[in-house]
């Protein structure tokens, strides 16, 4: 019995430190949300591959890392009104 409350101890302290991990009422447009947002660090914090999506979009780093950012405010686009 103690190992299952330390194991879910653990879990809520992991979630309350890195909030992309959800949780039981996580909705699907947030869970979308924060992997998009992550897929986004991921490429700008990651210079080779900047440039390899910048190569293949046919425009500069400093462009694509700018649309980046921007993707970045409403990944998922907006939320829906009603989840499903």
């Amino acid at each position: 019995m103690a190992d299952k409350l330390r194991t879910q101890q653990q879990l809520e302290a992991l979630q309350n430190k890195y909030i992309g991990t959800g949780h039981a009422d996580t909705t699907k447009h947030e869970w979308l949300s924060n992997i998009a947002r992550d897929s986004y660090a991921s490429y700008q914090g990651h210079p080779p591959l900047l440039s390899y999506m910048a190569i293949g979009m046919g425009k500069c780093e400093e462009r694509v890392r700018a649309e980046c950012m921007e993707k970045m405010v409403l990944p998922a686009g907006p939320r829906p009104e009603t989840e499903q």
